[in-house]
């Protein structure tokens, strides 16, 4: 590490120079990375819906309708122009409306009420559509366009829509407001007014690096482009503040700013590797997810804590170096109270502290696994144009999700028989198919392929059932559940279905699968490291504990509160919080080991709470800043839930490392002493 740390030194203006020259060129190849926003696109290759979404398209030449259009007080003429009109909008297809079901010619009053009013009622008019995937902002502005304000628009298409013009504004304003909170925190936590700069400039080349090499990737879920950045930021900011915290102490034993940076590059190594590994192996579980957000996301935090790494290890000692000078000149006081009766005051409470972590940690465990989930992207607030659309759709034609069954072509007996069945079930408000539309008796080959092709391709049968339930919940699974296993009793494997009920109960089955994996990836790879990091059988069991039990506890919150929480914000928190704030634990122990070694656990633990409580108050109050930012700015309900779990995930576990780990540690130190390698406790009168 020695001889690293002397060439850094030497090359310190190439290096600068190269990282600026990446820095700028990731800068303009961001811009031409695409962002995908369509959730269904990350689902397995072999989930049922994915599949069906595939022979829909090959089978029929056409999508899903993904968006709903109501037009107010309009008569049937009228509603059929304004069709026509939405028609001819460039990216929109396959606008179905009242007359696709029945001849308008007959008088309305003669058809069934319950068909024609999930179409048209009480003047108002109803269309499903198809907006064209990647079009979503334009093809939606046009719509709003013709459609005016009275009118109202809503569906998979326009959340997209949405998500598409906030994610830039809402990134803006979250590092508005992130990026001052994070220099204040800094300035406190430091003696000199521009180290916060160089701490940001270490971490932010590094992020816009990570951004650039996305383009290499190909595209980036909305998700990760809204986290990924903020994250790597938060939990890697911690490795720049290690060194040049190494470096100011380095400083004030040599004269010399160079020998002070090699002796810290070597001395903060251990240190920093430690950290970086525990987050990367955390980070990587996210990796082994059937549901693909987590892998995108996961391959954006790994790359981000590799590229961090280097910046801190190569590129900010180079730069400190060269303008070590500025340090000096903008020294200021220490802002930062004495923290030396932190210990003491921490020990008074220890026996409490256990009691109520190991009352709680049960109900904990045990509520987080019964939270009710969301596994799309939730409610949109009745604020936004989008809500209040979907809220006046909802008021005058009910809830309306649509099911689309392919089955074999040719069985017109057993297919009219299965649609009997399919009517029956309760929620089921309406149903097209051929031979519902036009007639079982008609054989289609004397009819306009026009009129045929909307309903049969070469090898399938389309059946669509409209079903009043939500897109998901309890009610929504049951009613995809009754659907699928009638039609399998028809037709066994041989049918599809589609739709967004449908995928997101496949997203349920899917997630509920990666759960389990990547919770038990993300301990056992810790775990590892960690028994590598202090060579220890029980430091390791002692850590996860401490971590685990705050992630628990922050999970339940949801269930004791009755408040529904986003599957993806579930999955992926649980492993980040983890991973993240598992340094806390590491750098209190690292330092508790230390002191062990020459006084008894009780004092060793006063010393580094007094020590180390600081430290790790910044970096927990660094990346709790950063989640409740998030949950603040986003509309996006998965980027503010993971923000809002983050937030309050950073904060518990401070809050365990600072009181729950000391007692801890203390009731276990005899065991600690004989299952570490090289322990070398102090065996002085009262060891304890």
């Amino acid at each position: 590490m020695s001889d690293i740390a002397r060439k850094i030194i030497k090359y310190k203006k190439p290096i600068v120079i190269i990282f600026m020259i990446l820095t700028v060129v990731s800068a303009i190849a961001q811009f031409f990375v695409s962002v995908n926003y369509n959730m269904s696109d990350y689902m397995p290759e072999d989930a049922p819906s994915t599949k069906a979404i595939e022979v829909m398209e090959e089978e029929f030449d056409r999508s899903l309708a993904n968006a709903q259009v109501m037009i107010q007080d309009v008569s049937l003429q009228e509603a059929l122009l304004y069709k026509e009109l939405l028609a001819e909008i460039d990216g929109v297809s396959d606008v179905v409306w009242l007359d696709e079901v029945i001849d308008l010619k007959i008088p309305i009053e003669m058809i069934e009420k319950d068909l024609v009013e999930s179409y048209y009622k009480e003047n108002n008019a109803l269309f499903s559509l198809t907006i064209r995937e990647g079009d979503e902002v334009a093809v939606t502005d046009a719509i709003y366009e013709l459609i005016g304000d009275e009118n109202a628009l809503a569906g998979e298409a326009v959340d997209t829509a949405v998500s598409q013009k906030m994610a830039f504004s809402e990134s803006l304003y979250a590092a508005l407001l992130l990026v001052p909170l994070i220099v204040i925190i800094l300035i406190l936590s430091t003696t000199s007014w521009i180290e916060p700069v160089f701490f940001l400039t270490a971490i932010g080349v590094s992020v816009i690096i990570n951004l650039g090499t996305n383009i290499f990737v190909g595209e980036v879920s909305f998700v990760t482009q809204s986290v990924a950045p903020i994250l790597q930021l938060a939990v890697s900011l911690d490795y720049a503040v290690f060194l040049l915290h190494s470096f100011s102490d380095y400083r004030k034993q040599t004269n010399n700013p160079e020998e002070a940076m090699q002796l810290a590059i070597k001395k903060s190594f251990p240190a920093i590797s430690a950290s970086a590994a525990t987050t990367f192996f955390g980070f990587m579980a996210l990796t082994f997810m059937q549901f693909e957000i987590g892998a995108d996301l996961g391959i954006n935090l790994l790359k981000g804590i590799v590229l961090s790494f280097i910046s801190v290890m190569v590129f900010l000692p180079a730069l400190t170096v060269l303008f070590y000078k500025w340090i000096d000149k903008t020294q200021h006081r220490s802002f930062v109270p004495s923290f030396n009766s932190v210990g003491k005051s921490a020990m008074k409470v220890r026996v409490l502290s256990l009691l109520i972590v190991f009352l709680v940690i049960v109900p904990s465990y045990l509520a987080q696994k019964e939270t009710t989930f969301i596994y799309g992207i939730g409610e949109q607030p009745e604020t936004t144009r989008l809500g209040s659309d979907i809220v006046a759709i909802d008021e005058v034609f009910g809830t309306s999700t649509p099911i689309v069954l392919l089955v074999p072509k040719g069985d017109v007996a057993r297919e009219v028989s299965l649609e009997q069945d399919l009517e029956k079930i309760d929620r089921v408000t309406s149903l097209i198919s051929y031979n519902q539309s036009v007639s079982p008796a008609i054989p289609p080959e004397y009819l306009d392929e026009s009129i045929t092709e909307q309903f049969h391709s070469e090898n399938y049968s389309q059946i669509i059932l409209f079903t009043n339930t939500e897109s998901e919940g309890d009610v929504a699974f049951n009613v995809v559940e009754t659907v699928l296993d009638i039609a399998a009793s028809y037709y066994g494997e041989e049918f599809f279905a589609l739709g967004e009920s449908v995928s997101l109960y496949d997203m349920k089955t899917t997630v509920l699968k990666d759960n389990t994996v990547v919770n038990t990836l993300t301990v056992v790879a810790i775990a590892t490291v960690l028994l590598f990091t202090f060579k220890s059988i029980s430091i390791p069991v002692v850590l996860l504990l401490t971590i685990q039990a705050s992630v628990w506890i922050n999970l339940a919150v949801p269930y004791f509160t009755e408040t529904p929480l986003v599957f993806v914000g579930y999955l992926v928190v649980g492993t980040v919080q983890l991973a993240a704030t598992v340094d806390y634990a590491i750098l209190f122990t690292e330092n508790y080991l230390e002191n062990r070694k020459e006084m008894t656990a009780r004092e060793s633990i006063v010393k580094t709470l007094n020590e180390k409580t600081f430290s790790i108050s910044i970096s927990a109050a660094i990346l709790s800043s950063v989640g409740f930012i998030l949950w603040i700015t986003s509309t996006n309900p998965i980027v503010a839930s993971i923000g809002l779990l983050l937030g309050r995930g950073a904060l518990l576990a401070f809050v365990m490392v600072l009181f729950f780990l000391p007692a801890v540690l203390i009731v276990f130190d005899k065991v600690i002493g004989k299952t570490t390698l090289k322990a070398k406790f102090f065996k002085g009168e009262n060891a304890k």
